[in-house]
């Protein structure tokens, strides 16, 4: 096999290891909070407390039931992976960003006494920054990656923004696919001064790494 080949299989390699454990651990917080009675629900946002700012990143991880585990599971795979496959350190910056963002949208706009968790303002988020990071860093193939999963996955994102959608936190997922969009810019690839393109996964001068 040769060094071209050995790195890409390197890469998918490790990106499915990470998306694997990562909806791996999805369920079995939600096996412990089932198994405690639903304690861990606490976790959830509820909007405009300063208490729950501590939330936003948990919130995340947390699920109100398998189902809803579920139905987030196989995008956070899909979406996840490609992601992942140009760096893990440049996708688990992108997913901070997204986590964070959307989490503090959710605290700031969704409606008073109501209690927000789970990965899909994640998984709205990479269905963002995967849309327009070809784009952005003008790569063909990933340019059509995006246009394949807008293709597969857009009438679904577009009902999950969706205000008249009151099953889920349309805010949530609103926000989350903002800081998608928002992330394929701040983590863009860095252009030389020659204007080449280098390989260096973030942009100079990011204010979220070094």
């Amino acid at each position: 096999m040769s060094a071209p080949a050995r790195g890409t299989a390197g890469r998918a390699g490790a990106a499915a290891k990470l998306m694997l454990g990562w909806v791996a651990l999805l369920w079995i917080i939600e096996a412990v909070d089932t198994a405690t009675g639903h304690a861990l629900d606490a976790y959830g946002i509820e909007p405009r407390r300063a208490g729950e700012l501590l939330d936003i990143v948990p919130a995340s991880f947390i699920h109100f039931g398998f189902g809803h585990v579920a139905s987030n599971s196989v995008p956070l795979l899909v979406f996840g992976f490609l992601a992942a496959l140009r760096g893990i350190r440049r996708f688990l910056a992108v997913a901070a960003l997204i986590v964070v963002v959307d989490g503090l949208g959710v605290w700031l706009v969704s409606p008073a006494h109501s209690n927000t968790a789970g990965a899909s303002g994640l998984v709205f988020g990479l269905f963002g920054y995967l849309l327009v990071r070809g784009f952005v860093d003008r790569r063909p193939l990933d340019i059509g990656i995006g246009l394949v999963i807008g293709a597969i996955w857009g009438s679904s994102i577009l009902f999950g923004i969706s205000p008249a959608n009151t099953s889920v936190s349309w805010q949530g997922h609103l926000f989350g696919l903002l800081a998608g969009v928002v992330a394929a810019f701040v983590f863009r690839r860095r252009t030389d001064r020659d204007g080449t393109r280098a390989g260096a996964p973030f942009p100079p001068k990011s204010p979220f790494l070094p």
